[in-house]
């Protein structure tokens, strides 16, 4: 059916717009939740339709480290290098510096995102990928661009108003913010990807716990040249302990990086029960000259913002046919760099179970897995987020700067940290510890890859309940239990070398086995579902020369592991079976909700 409206351009004129516009899958954002959710089933052959009622992508930084599972999902979805082309290395992430302005005086750093010598080997044991920092204003041009080149029809100015579901669709409302019209989307699934003031989390009612604006925060985008500051300690973040930094905010005053070395990011507290300043240009410019500490250096204000932090997340990430992922269902400070990783990864997590129950693979309970995985991720990094900005508080602690005090009282303090007593010297130990745990903020690799699912999706296989061996929070353990991201080796096929990662995922399950392991081949081929197969031995397809996929596989030679297609076990057999095909079959109708 097609209606007539005017152009609002040239009254005289009429366009004829479709009153209903169908898609098997509508997403409501194109921010990196929704980015990646049509990327991925445009990757997968999905039809869909991604919306946003804004004229344009993101203009400002806002998310920024991206860690090495994001980057291993953005390389099975085949963007990893037009993301490295324009990232910030991760070589220059990593001297998180405290001090009391760029130009002040230094009161420490940590080598973070990787770059302490011990944990930048463990992120080459852990992962064929390198974090680095990619501006969400760069990120999202990357992933909408990819996602559109391989099939996704994106529509700006388009404003989700409601949506209505039955038990073959969702019907959604849309508003064309330039003609002024509004229509409707029938599509199979609903996605709501719009941000942490989701309209479609409200109007779905997924429940929520937490609280919202917790602390006020502005941002300030600025253009300087601060390489005299900066090029020699390099960092994407230089903490300022200055008076009014601990006043809402991210517990301190941060001068952030966004391209070395001149464009930048200021985040600076407010009170939230007084309310946002008034963000004029003169505010802006007297806030980045406090914490950059030079007055003569040339500042050009690129924009300014207020938001508050927040403490929330989603119970569950589903109401029917309608899903909801990113900000829309996990709502935190930037702390930690969590935000967009944990929304491209769900992202992930949904597309390959959507285009699996819609060309008739798996059962619509498949999609039940999907709150049942993420939920305790999304709870998880909202907690550890918050918890990083109370951790900066013993910083100020240690010198004395939590109490009421004229901020003459503060650099005295700071500066008794200098004398040759005995009180300064318990101070300066007292500082460099507080400044040491930080790393529970800046080099949480078990936060960013120790991931664990328990759903319907994963078939356990009785080993028990996992231990950790040293903090799961700081240190990334790899193993093949069911429910857990495979392990990355360094294997060989013919002259190439790749990893176990890159033998997995695109879109199907995959069957890793090695000599001895034929009837785990020939059960993988009588499936119905596409499973790729992978031998890993001497004169198979993929060898294994340096030994280490047979240390971390965790089985043997003629044993099993099926992966999913987001990289995940989902089912293990550390042995040979007489009855594979029987235990491979019954495995993956559990998995794809077919289980009698």
């Amino acid at each position: 059916m097609i209606i007539t409206v005017r152009c609002p351009c040239h009254p005289a004129r009429s366009l004829l717009v479709p009153t209903v516009v169908e898609t098997d899958v509508l997403i409501v954002g194109s921010g990196p939740a929704g980015a990646s959710a049509a990327l991925a089933l445009s990757t997968y052959g999905v039809p869909n339709l991604v919306v946003t009622r804004y004229a344009s992508l993101a203009d400002t930084p806002r998310a920024h480290i991206t860690n090495q599972r994001t980057m291993e999902v953005l390389r099975d979805l085949g963007v990893e290098q037009d993301v490295i082309a324009r990232a910030t290395p991760q070589h220059l992430m990593g001297n998180t510096t405290f001090c009391t302005s760029l130009a002040g005086e230094e009161l420490g750093r940590v080598r973070s995102w990787g770059n302490d010598p011990l944990v930048q080997a463990a992120h080459e044991l852990a992962s064929p990928t390198r974090m680095c920092d990619m501006p969400q204003h760069l990120m999202e041009p990357v992933l909408v661009d990819a996602a559109v080149a391989r099939g996704t029809s994106l529509r700006f100015e388009t404003e989700y108003l409601s949506h209505t579901q039955g038990a073959d669709g969702v019907t959604a409302t849309v508003r064309d913010r330039l003609r002024g019209d509004t229509y409707e989307i029938r599509a199979k699934y609903l996605i709501g990807a719009d941000g942490g003031r989701s309209k479609v989390a409200e109007d779905a009612g997924l429940p929520m716990g937490g609280q919202m604006g917790v602390a006020g925060s502005i941002n300030i985008v600025f253009e300087a040249d601060l390489s005299k500051y900066t090029a020699h300690r390099p960092s994407t973040l230089y903490w300022v302990l200055a008076p009014g930094a601990t006043v809402g905010g991210i517990g301190a005053g941060l001068v952030r990086c966004v391209r070395p070395w001149n464009e930048w990011l200021i985040v600076w507290g407010y009170d939230v029960e007084a309310g946002a300043p008034d963000l004029t240009t003169e505010y802006a410019e007297s806030v980045v000259r406090q914490l950059v500490g030079d007055d003569g250096i040339p500042v050009t204000i690129k924009s300014s913002s207020a938001w508050t932090v927040n403490e929330m997340y989603a119970e569950t990430y589903s109401d029917g046919r309608v899903f909801c992922a990113g900000d829309a269902t996990h709502r935190h400070p930037p702390s930690n760099g969590l935000g967009s990783n944990t929304s491209i990864q769900d992202s992930y997590n949904l597309a390959w179970k959507l285009k699996l129950v819609l060309d008739g693979t798996a059962s619509p309970k498949l999609l039940d897995t999907y709150t049942a995985e993420r939920a305790p991720i999304g709870k998880q990094v909202v907690t550890r987020a918050n918890q990083s900005i109370g951790e900066t508080a013993p910083i100020f602690d240690a010198l004395d700067g939590l109490s009421p005090q004229t901020p003459e009282q503060l650099w005295a303090n700071i500066a008794a940290r200098k004398d040759a007593t005995e009180a300064a010297e318990k101070q300066r130990a007292k500082l460099r510890e507080a400044i040491a745990f930080k790393v529970y903020e800046f080099n949480a690799h078990g936060v960013d890859l120790n991931q664990r699912y328990v759903s319907d999706a994963v078939v356990p296989d009785g080993s028990g309940a996992e231990t950790f061996a040293r903090d799961p929070e700081l240190h990334h353990q790899p193993t093949s239990r069911p429910g857990a991201r495979v392990p990355h080796a360094w294997i060989t096929s013919g002259t190439r070398t790749l990893s176990t990662l890159d033998t997995v995922g695109k879109g199907r399950f995959t069957l890793l086995t090695g000599i001895g392991g034929e009837d785990w081949i020939l059960a993988a081929d009588a499936q119905d579902t596409e499973i790729a197969v992978v031998v890993v031995g001497p004169g198979q397809e993929y060898e294994d020369p340096y030994g280490d996929w047979a240390r971390l596989s965790e089985i043997s030679d003629a044993g099993t592991l099926l992966v999913r297609p987001d990289g995940f076990v989902a089912f293990r057999h550390a042995t040979a079976a007489p009855d594979a095909e029987a235990l491979l079959t019954d495995a993956l109708r559990r998995i794809l909700g077919h289980a009698r």
